[in-house]
């Protein structure tokens, strides 16, 4: 990866639709060989995927609710019955295994908090689990899907 690179993929991430035309011209390259850094980039896997990022007040799951779960259970065959668990609620939108006081962290987004308390019933009556505790965001600060590219690994000569 080079500082091109980069600015490729600054770009990318604040607009994954952007031509590539227009993405080599802020570069300063010709459309071919921006596109074949791109298509570089996707096969290594620095690029997973491309995706709308979508207003949640405007498709009715504007509540944010931040779940800290502990267990009793620690080994494998728990946590990938958890995980496989996680995966069919699709109200949870991130899920973290923690260090510290809490065992597993989600983010989980309903539309109030009435489907809140279904989601957390039907989350109980699948999994045991020794303490959940749910923390609502009473409002956003900061959001953002952009990762900050000043940390990626550049080439040696282009430092």
């Amino acid at each position: 990866m080079d500082k091109i690179d980069r600015k490729i993929l600054a770009l990318l991430q604040r607009d994954a639709t952007m031509p590539v035309a227009e993405i080599g011209r802020k570069v300063g390259l010709s459309t071919t060989p921006c596109w074949r850094r791109i298509q570089k980039m996707e096969e290594e896997g620095v690029i997973r995927r491309r995706v709308a990022v979508l207003d949640p007040v405007k498709i009715n799951v504007g509540v944010t609710v931040f779940v800290s779960v502990k267990t009793a259970e620690h080994n494998e065959s728990w946590l990938r019955k958890f995980a496989a668990t996680i995966e069919d609620f699709s109200e949870v939108v991130e899920f973290y295994r923690m260090s510290g006081d809490i065992d597993y962290l989600m983010r989980v987004v309903v539309p109030d908090i009435a489907a809140y308390d279904a989601f957390y019933k039907r989350l109980i009556a699948k999994i045991a689990l020794s303490d959940v505790s749910s923390s609502f965001a009473m409002e956003q600060i900061k959001y953002t899907t952009a990762l900050p590219l000043d940390f990626a690994l550049v080439n040696d000569d282009d430092k």
